[in-house]
Order: structure tokens, then sequence, then C-alpha cells
């Protein structure tokens, strides 16, 4: 389309200022991206598509949205700038006619256990003036509806300075919302004694189970010596002085064998030794103590609303804040409607517009109180969508990360609805994405490929849809893949009850997933999906859940340690040098002291997102220089971690390096489709779905009967249409190897290939909860009965 001349009498000709209609990138080299030179058109939806790993986040938010970032960051003075870290500038020759840029990304929200839903979007702040302008009775300010505001009063003098006078009494008084029992958490930890100790056996038994309080050491001569109990004597026959002298004393000097001590009670001191630590960094056997010891109840004091009485005791029409925020957010908008109260005209409307932006995004169903680390990618994404579709900001760069992660068919639809929106507003929108629906709607197309890694890297083809699905691409190939319903199906071999599931929104659920098949549970975002497979099915013994979750571990983790990879790798680089393994860790001997062997520094800026920049003595190769003088098979370690897992798999298969633990772990990871990444990688920079597979890798090594039960959670999460036949591939052999397979998923082609269908609905949040439908991908086709069926008939051209 051409831009509409100005036909005024002053200007015939087009005027200068609307002649950028395009943000040119030339010579982009960003991680793979070999040389690569676009233009986009401004106010336009483009979408950026490839198999994994050719190269489309490092163009769009490597490239253009970083370089976007730093130039904001420049238009700052040098003193502010100064507490900011200096980005590099991006590999590349040109960009021009960049706007700002706003990312919209599926990192998980933050995981503070106090930030909701509510205060995430900001409705919780609208929720508390309105709550302490019309609530009964009136309690205070709005603070005092906040459940992150402890309440406080305090008395003192303060000097003013009027004339003469000079000190007044003054005391303060601060009504927070806070509950003081749970500090606004909703839940109170306890402790699980018989995690503790064996109460049949005397200390001197060995009745202690906490790691590392044996009676062979220091801790048997305190408990031996200290007198406030006998250590012969079995602990259910202890009194109630010595139960409490051994579990709550608190810190008393002691005298044992002519040394002073200090005795204490084991609560505390486990307390302050173990419990008060991030759980990450302990020691595994520690962790899975403290996981063990460790309950969380919902607050007695507060039913888990984490607000004070006062706060629950106010009320509009009946309903208090607590109420207001765990009530469905559909619900909510039509209880909002029915306030007419003119004072606070501005405010309901307001609130209304985000509470109504919730339903039409597809969120309906969440509530206000539902903890922000407990959304999903997709969800979370789609929670900071909200704050930016009643923005009036226009001719800004809207950069999306796969918006329909997590997304039934019947949503993608909304979704793309949106993305529409913010491109008829004038933004230009920027989308990597996979799934046909949504690239079918772009104005613009960018294809990157042809493969991944070191094989990617280059523009394939640029222009419309038409053109893409006529081009030869790999893309365009696929794009209208069509995965038939298999003729034959697996007969089950046994079933997994699940009697009366009422986790969240699931009306007491009875159904049978059968094992040894691949089963598929499916149903709209909201209808219940994850709440009844992980929340029902046992994660006890043989059951392996694999989901998108931030894998445990420091930014120095990376797929070769986590995998277990770096071992043999250092042990053959040792080996070959005549030198120990640990000069090859980048966390022990060998580090660069600069970074200590991080590669990266990072710069944390408090209330905003840290960042982090490359070392500047090692270069981001994480080793010190002499480490880098011992190689192997002609490379060295920094070298090797450099590799992509195709490459690595190829070097330690065979010749000088030939490494045969390290090939068996690299054929698994080529197998669940990770064949680009590189081994180095550090795992906070890996995608959901990538993390996914990354987990199922390592599962698969483990030792363990055929007795194991994978549950997936959306595992084509970022998938290429071309990979997802590979992961369809993956899980044929794990089912044919006689594992049972549950996976939840919205992409058709993995329910075509099903075995046996769940599909839950029919809707989201409180319509949604139920079975409606359970059998063949056939017979659910034939019946067309629910979404689901709808939607994979018309997929699969029945």
């Amino acid at each position: 389309m051409s831009m509409a001349t100005r036909t005024d009498p002053q200007s015939p000709v087009l005027h200068v200022a609307d002649s950028h209609d395009l943000i040119r990138v030339h010579g982009a080299r960003v991680n793979n991206l070999k040389d690569v030179s676009i233009e986009i058109p401004k106010r336009r939806l483009t979408v950026f598509t490839g198999v994994s790993g050719s190269g489309k986040s490092s163009l769009v938010f490597g490239t253009i949205a970083a370089e976007s970032q730093r130039l904001i960051n420049e238009t700052y003075s040098a003193f502010v700038q100064g507490f900011m870290p200096t980005l590099a500038r991006p590999e590349v020759d040109v960009l021009e006619g960049l706007t700002t840029a706003i990312l919209v990304d599926q990192q998980r929200m933050g995981a503070d256990p106090r930030s909701t839903v509510g205060t995430a979007t900001d409705t919780n702040a609208m929720l508390r003036i309105l709550f302490s302008r019309l609530g009964q009775p009136h309690i205070g300010p709005p603070s005092a509806y906040a459940f992150n505001v402890p309440s406080v009063r305090a008395s003192g003098a303060i000097t003013v300075e009027r004339g003469a006078k000079k000190a007044v009494k003054a005391t303060f008084n601060r009504t927070g919302g806070m509950c003081p029992r749970c500090e606004g958490r909703g839940t109170v930890s306890d402790i699980d004694l018989t995690q503790l100790y064996d109460d049949s056996k005397s200390l001197n038994e060995g009745a202690l189970t906490i790691p590392g309080y044996s009676m062979d050491g220091w801790y048997g001569r305190i408990f031996g010596g200290c007198g406030f109990f006998d250590p012969d004597k079995p602990i259910r026959k202890f009194t109630k002085k010595e139960l409490h002298d051994l579990l709550h004393k608190e810190p008393t000097k002691i005298k044992v064998d002519g040394i002073n001590l200090t005795y204490e009670g084991l609560i505390p001191k486990i307390q302050k030794s173990m419990l008060s630590k991030d759980i990450d960094a302990l020691q595994p056997h520690v962790r899975a103590f403290v996981e063990r010891a460790m309950t969380f109840t919902v607050c007695p004091e507060c039913d888990g609303t984490r607000l004070s009485e006062g706060a629950r005791s106010s009320k509009i029409e009946g309903l208090s804040i607590a109420d207001a925020c765990a009530t469905q957010i559909s619900d909510l908008a039509d209880w909002v409607r029915g306030l007419d109260e003119p004072s606070v005209a501005p405010l309901l409307g307001a609130l209304l517009g985000t509470l109504d932006s919730f339903v039409e995004i597809g969120l309906g169903y969440l509530s206000l109180d539902r903890p922000a680390g407990t959304l999903s990618g997709g969800e979370a994404q789609r929670v900071k969508m909200i704050r930016h579709l009643g923005s009036s900001l226009t001719d800004t760069t809207y950069v999306f990360d796969e918006p329909t992660a997590g997304l039934h068919p019947h949503d993608i639809q909304r979704m793309n609805d949106l993305l529409l929106r913010l491109r008829d507003k004038g933004n230009t929108v920027l989308v990597v994405e996979h799934k046909p629906e949504t690239i079918a709607i772009a104005d613009h197309v960018v294809d990157l490929g042809p493969g991944a890694g070191t094989a990617g890297g280059t523009v394939c083809f640029e222009g419309t849809v038409e053109g893409l699905r006529a081009g030869g691409t790999v893309t365009g190939r696929h794009f209208d893949d069509r995965a038939a319903v298999k003729d034959t199906v697996r007969k089950p071999t046994g079933v997994l009850e699940i009697r009366g599931a009422t986790a969240n929104n699931l009306k007491g659920v009875d159904v049978d997933i059968p094992l040894g098949v691949l089963a598929v549970v499916t149903g709209v975002a909201g209808s219940g999906k994850s709440s009844l497979v992980h929340g029902s099915i046992p994660a006890g013994e043989g059951v392996v859940s694999v989901d998108q979750s931030a894998i445990r571990g420091s930014r120095r983790s990376n797929p070769a340690t986590y995998t277990g990879l770096l071992d043999p790798i250092r042990k053959a680089f040792a080996k070959a040098n005549g030198v120990k393994p640990a000069l090859f860790s980048a966390n022990s001997e060998g580090a660069c002291p600069t970074c200590n062997g991080a590669g990266v520094i990072y710069t944390d800026l408090a209330m905003m997102a840290g960042v982090a920049s490359t070392c500047e003595e090692c270069e981001g190769k994480r080793f010190q220089a002499a480490v880098l003088d011992h190689h192997l098979g002609g490379r060295d370690i920094s070298e090797v971690l450099a590799m992509s897992v195709t490459e690595a798999e190829e070097f330690f298969g065979a010749g000088e390096a030939h490494t045969p633990a390290a090939h068996r772990i690299l054929g698994r990871l080529a197998d669940v489709g990770l064949g680009y990444l590189t081994i180095g990688q550090p795992l906070t920079t890996l995608s959901g779905g990538e993390r996914q597979r990354l987990k199922l890798a390592t599962h698969m090594a483990a030792k363990g009967g055929d007795r194991f039960v994978y549950v997936l959670d959306e595992p084509t999460t970022g998938l290429h249409l071309a990979d997802v036949e590979q992961l369809l591939g993956l899980l044929d052999r794990l089912v044919d190897s006689g594992k049972s397979v549950i996976v939840i998923e919205h992409h058709q082609a993995v329910m075509a290939h099903a075995d046996w269908i769940i599909d839950l609905g029919p809707g989201a949040g409180h319509d949604g909860g139920r079975i409606v439908f359970e059998g063949t991908p056939a017979d659910l086709v034939a019946a067309r009965s629910t979404l689901t069926g709808e939607h994979l008939a018309a997929y699969v051209g029945a």
C-alpha cells in the first residue's frame, strides 16, 4: 500500500517527514546471523519465522530491540547513565528508522510470594482506592486494604522549630491491611517433627535424621554432655521438659570435657543454618531434607486471603476486598458494572477498562489473588500485554515472542485480533512465531534459516504470506502441513485412576488415564488441564514431570553442566594434557579471575531488570589464558564449549577426541531437537520449550524400569512446524520402549497423533473443569461435540 499523498494546496508533494517508512537493517552479525540485511515496513505486522535456532531472536531481540534500548539509554544525562550498565552496540553496520521498542516476552513474572495478578497489573491499587472510598465500615486510607503494608504504631518526640517552641510529643499510626500472622503471604510454614527424628530410637541409636547431625562428631559430644536429657532414652519417653530442651531451648552456655560450648535447641538451630537460606543454593541432600521438613499450610487467621481482620470486615454491597480478589475476573467486571457511584465514576471506568481487557485477551478465568509466579509463560506474557492495550502511545515498536504459546486454536483468533489492533493504532508490530494461524495474518514475513545454529542465520525469504507459501523454504513447504489422524491406535497396558479431582477449578473429575500409550490432555486456556495433570497425578515413584519452569541452578549453569556432559569432557582434556580436570572447569581453578568464570559481569539495577555485559579480560571465554593453551583434538576448552550439539557430537564421536560418554549424552540432546544449542550457552538464556526438551533429554538417561510415566506440558512450544515431526517421532520412541506419555498440548498435529484424547472444558475458569470428551482422535473428529473437536476436524480436513 502506498502512503496517502497530501492534497492540500501548500504541499502537493509528499512531506519528507512521512518518507521514513522502513526500519533498515544492514549487515547484522549478532550470534549466528550472517551479514543479514532486511527492510521492515513500519506500522505493519511483520512475522519472523524459521526453524528453532535459525536466528529469529538474534535479529529481533538481539539486534533491533537491543539497539533501540541502547539509544534510549543514551538520551539520559551522563549522571544517570553512570548508574546504568554500558550496553554494547549490537554487531550491525547500519540500523535506520528505529522507533522506541517495547518487549513483551515470556519471562515468568517475579516469583515474589506477595506478587499477584492484581498487584502486577495495578488493578489491586484501583480496588483499594475504591474500597477506601465506598467500603462500610470505613477503616482507613487505601493502604489499609493492602496486604503488602503492615500496620505500624510509633510514638516519640519530634522537633518543630516554630519560634521558641521545640519538642512536640506525637504518636504516629499507619493502618495497613497485612495479616499479622502470615505477613501477607497467605501461608504459614510449619516444621514436620517426624522428619527431624525417629522417636522410637534414642539419640545414641541415631534418632536424628537431619543431614550432618550424627552422634559421632561434635553434636554427639554436645548432646551427650549437656545433661539436659539422657542420650540413651528413646525420644518418645522424654518428659515434656526434656523434649522442649531438645527442640526449643534458647542458646545456653555449657561445658563439655572442659571446653566451653553453646547448646541450642534443634529447631532454632536448623532454622538459622538451613531454613532461612535460599533453597536453590543448598546442597541437594540438604535441599531434599528442607523440602520434606517444611510444610506450608493456609494461614489460619486470614484463611489465605493475606488481609487483616479490619480489611476483610469492610464491604461494598456485601463484598469485601478479599472476596473481590478471589472472584473470577469476568464476574468481577460484571459486579463493577453494577456499581453506580458518581463520586468515583472515573475510577470505576478505568477499573472496568482493565478488567475488560483481561476478558478480551482470554484471561477472564484468572482471579486477582492468583500468585504471579504460578502463571505460565504465555499467561504472563498476556498479563504484560494488558498494560499496553490501553496505552495511548503510537508509533512504537512492539516485539512479541511467540504470543500464541499456551493458547488453544480457539484462543489464537483473539490473540490475532489484539496484534492487529496494536498495529491499527499506528504501531510497528514484530512477532516471532511458528503457528501458521498467526503467520497468516502478517503484512510482511521474514523467514530465516535454512537450518539451525551455524546452518542458519540467513534470510531465506522476505515478502507476503502468499509468496512464502509459493517459495521453497522449509517454512513455506511445511506451511500447509496437516497431520492425519492415525488409522490404528495403541492399546493401553493399564490405567492411572483419578477420582474426585478438585484442584483449582476442577469439578470433582473422575477419569482413567490410559498407560503405555500417548495420551493427550487438551482444552481451551484455563479449562483445568494443568490442574488435572499436575494436581492429581502424584509425582511419586516413576512419574517424571517435565515442565518449562526455570531450571534450578545459577547463571553459570549451561547444557554441558546440567546434563553431566562436562565431566567426561574435562577428564578427556586432563588426560590429553597431563593436568588435573579442575583446570577445565569455569567454576573452579581455571576460572577467569575478573568475572569468576561467568564470562559476563552482572550489574544489578535495583528496581530495573539487571543487565549483563561481557567480561573484558577473558572476552566472554570464562577461562584464564593459561588454560586455553591446553588442546584436545586441536581445540581448546572454550572452543569446545562454543560448539553446537551437532558439531560436538561429531567431534567427540571419532578421531583423537573420541569420548563415548560425552557422545552418548550429545546424541540424546540431538534426539530431542536441540542439535543447534551451544553446549556452553547459559541456561538462563534458553526459552521455556528448550528448557523442557533439555530436562527430557536428561530424564531419558535415568536408570529406571518401564514404570516411567512422562508428563509433558506443551512440548511443542517454540518448535517450528518441521521440528514438530521430530518431536512426535521422539514421543513414539518413548511409548514404544514401554513408557507412558501424558502430554498437555494445543498443537493439532500432536492431538491427531495421540492414541487417546481427554478434552476439558467447555470453557475457561468456572465454566471449565469438566471432562467433555475422552476417546480416540478419530472419534473426537467424528463427534465434533467440543471446541477442540471442531478445530481438529477443520485442521485434518475431515
